[in-house]
């Protein structure tokens, strides 16, 4: 997909919710970081970026009302914000995404390794490699970020993340996602991120692929 394009949907899903803005950066962050830990190919680590960049896009499409409730989500509602999953997926086959590393992404990075998660209900290897990764991603960043329902952040919601995500290994999540991540995190390699990309930090422009000036200046002052 053209960067352009990416950049252009990343900025509609940052107006519709700012919460999501800042989620969508950190994720990139953490999955190009798990990428080159795995030594994954540099088309690839472009390709993974922008399936994580637009995980969320079809949030685009629901109400505003539901994405920033403070309260307790309704089963009605709460079925309405899975929808987002296949919705997003819809809408980057419409136009015109064929990628199965960005489309795998997008559809199934709530599906659960056990098989109940959502849209499809998949289990197991039925479950894309990208988004096995990526659902570990995902979970750990909506533990540690502010949320309407949650205002929690920082090393002690960090440990608490960690420590659900070991508990679903092998029922919610693939256990070596989960042994990666928990990996990258105890030997801080996933601090920079952590730190010094948080819901009170500016947003800057979704660049893709391209590695961003404000990432290489943070990484060289903390000596990452």
């Amino acid at each position: 997909m053209d960067s352009d394009v990416v950049q252009a949907l990343v900025k509609a899903i940052e107006l519709k919710d700012r919460s999501t803005a800042a989620h969508t950066w950190r994720v990139v962050l953490y999955t190009r970081t798990l990428a080159e830990e795995f030594g994954v190919d540099h088309d690839a680590v472009a390709r993974l970026t922008n399936g994580a960049a637009l995980h969320d896009v079809g949030k685009v499409d629901l109400p505003h009302a539901i994405l920033q409730k403070p309260g307790a989500l309704t089963p009605d509602e709460y079925a309405i914000v899975q929808t987002h999953t296949a919705l997003g997926h819809a809408r980057l086959r419409e136009m015109g995404e064929t990628d199965p590393l960005i489309l795998d992404i997008v559809r199934h990075h709530h599906e659960r390794w056990d098989g109940k998660g959502y849209p499809d209900a998949i289990a197991g290897e039925a479950i894309a490699l990208p988004a096995r990764f990526f659902s570990v991603i995902d979970s750990f960043d909506a533990m540690t970020s502010i949320r309407p329902y949650r205002s929690a952040i920082g090393e002690a919601a960090a440990e608490r993340a960690i420590a659900e995500l070991e508990s679903g290994r092998g029922s919610q999540y693939w256990s070596e996602a989960v042994d990666a991540f928990a990996r990258l995190y105890r030997s801080n390699r996933l601090n920079w991120i952590l730190h010094h990309f948080n819901d009170a930090s500016a947003i800057t422009e979704y660049c893709g692929g391209a590695t961003v000036p404000e990432v290489e200046r943070v990484k060289r002052v903390i000596g990452r």
